[in-house]
């Protein structure tokens, strides 16, 4: 029998994915209701919060967060510590890995959707906004394995088509009214091919362009006034650029084949591997960065920042100049960024604490010197850094 986490996908067909948002043991645990003691929290972090900056311009501050049952050692709903930072800060949320299909789709027949539902019930009781992240994460390496080798059978097309459209039905159904914004696709570019990537479905379907244009119209099907996000990493450095192009050409034929994407979700992972003499920080394109925000832009496509942090293997080991440039980098990112007031949305961490960042343990990125990457705005002993300042100046003049 199928836990009431786990369903098969008659059972969510059929709209039985819904169930009540409730802990693994059956009810709210301590770490999904927060009951911390919020008053330490109200004079540890700094006033006001960067969710109260941020909503001055209409839009929400946020910050992933993960689920790790049995765990509190995490960036979780179950690390009391690092929720009363979350609730300091922010007023959204957005899931790490836990909507991704290797997690809430471990075979073809069953959702679990354990791990989704702890995040949804903290959401829930803590008055927190929830994104979606993410309906389909179009690339191979972040398929579970049975999706890469799956056996489309004699009618690869149509398998294909079901197996997405009940996968998007399901996730969709069961945080109907709780979530309004999803990234449908993730990361659908081959940097190889300069073009979007080929998977096991777009094998099946005859094209990635396919697949993508098929879980948008999913999305709006099950959303009709939801925000259709597409979702990727490029960035405003000088190596990105090409990357940039590739996005405005999908976004590009998206937009004349009539998919219904309302917005691009800039993921912002900005990066320093390497230092421009010129300005003592990471090389940074602006000119052609706002170039392509302007085009995204003026496609009619709105903007979210949805995984920010800072790769910092470039800079000095002393943490006092470090910190100051990764604020000073990331007050410039921000200040174009906010720029953009009048089409850019929410804005979202990936992480809060340096010790739960994904950076820690992303090879590229990793710091030679075996130091913490130190990309968000807090330190790993919950301290603000200057990088949470210069957020914050950058919402009080962009307001």
């Amino acid at each position: 029998m199928p836990s009431d986490f786990q369903v098969s996908r008659r059972q969510a067909l059929a709209g039985l994915a819904a169930l009540p948002l409730v802990s693994c043991t059956g009810g709210l645990s301590d770490a999904a209701t927060g009951t911390m003691d919020t008053a330490s929290a109200a004079t540890r972090y700094p006033k006001p919060s960067l969710n109260a900056l941020a909503q001055r311009g209409g839009r929400y501050f946020g910050s992933a967060i993960a689920s790790t049952p049995g765990r509190t050692d995490a960036g979780s709903v179950q690390n009391p510590r690092y929720t009363d930072l979350i609730k300091a800060e922010c007023g959204m949320v957005v899931p790490e890995n836990e909507m991704k299909w290797q997690t809430v789709r471990p075979d073809p027949d069953t959702f679990d959707f354990s791990r989704m539902d702890d995040i949804a019930a903290w959401a829930r009781t803590n008055g927190m906004a929830l994104r979606g992240h993410t309906l389909l994460w179009h690339r191979p390496q972040w398929f579970p394995e049975w999706l890469n080798n799956y056996d489309y059978g004699p009618n690869p097309v149509a398998e294909a088509e079901r197996l997405v459209t009940e996968h998007i039905r399901a996730v969709t159904d069961r945080y109907r009214g709780v979530i309004t914004s999803y990234d449908v696709v993730n990361e659908a570019i081959d940097h190889e091919r300069n073009a979007p990537i080929e998977t096991s479905l777009s094998r099946a379907m005859g094209s990635p362009e396919a697949v993508i244009d098929l879980a948008f119209h999913v999305a709006r099907e099950q959303l009709p006034n939801g925000q259709l996000v597409y979702n990727d990493y490029m960035s405003w450095e000088p190596a990105h650029r090409e990357h940039c192009d590739d996005v405005l050409r999908l976004l590009e034929g998206m937009m004349k084949r009539g998919t219904p994407v309302d917005a691009l979700g800039i993921q912002s992972h900005i990066e320093m591997f390497e230092i421009d003499p010129a300005t003592g920080v990471g090389p940074y394109a602006e000119r052609e960065w706002r170039r392509f925000l302007d085009e995204v832009t003026g496609m009619g496509l709105r903007l979210l920042i949805t995984e920010f942090d800072v790769k910092d293997k470039a800079l000095p080991a002393d943490i006092p100049e470090r910190d100051r440039k990764i604020a000073d980098y990331t007050r410039r990112y921000f200040d174009v960024m906010l720029d953009y007031d009048a089409h850019l949305d929410d804005i979202l961490a990936w992480g809060m604490v340096d010790k739960f960042n994904w950076l820690q343990y992303f090879d590229p990125a990793e710091r030679t010197d075996g130091l913490e990457v130190r990309g968000t705005p807090y330190s790993s002993d919950y301290e603000a850094k200057p990088m949470r300042t210069a957020i914050a100046q950058a919402l009080i003049e962009a307001a």
